[in-house]
């Protein structure tokens, strides 16, 4: 399954669109295959994404493998940073 990478395209705050970046920038330049997806377009999406994650208030970016949910900004940072992306995304 592919990894997914909720985010929103509509968003005030310039800290969560740079973390957002950062992560789509990351993913395709190690080449790892990833579906974007706009929780802004549904709301059904953004429920989505906080059912996955477990936490009804939790906000973009999160990244799941299929079903699964991986995390969320600061733990794909540790894993990078614990070169561990691979375990981190459950590739």
């Amino acid at each position: 399954m592919p990894v997914k990478v909720f985010y929103t395209s509509v968003s005030g705050s310039i800290e969560i669109k740079k973390k957002q970046q950062k992560i789509l920038d990351v993913l395709s330049a190690k080449k790892v295959e990833f579906e974007a997806i706009d929780i802004s377009q549904d709301s059904n999406t953004k429920d989505e994404m906080r059912e996955m994650a477990n936490d009804p208030t939790a906000l973009p970016p999160q990244i799941c493998n299929g079903n699964e949910h991986c995390g969320n900004y600061e733990a794909f940072l540790e894993a990078i940073e614990n070169e561990q992306l691979e375990a981190f995304l459950k590739i």
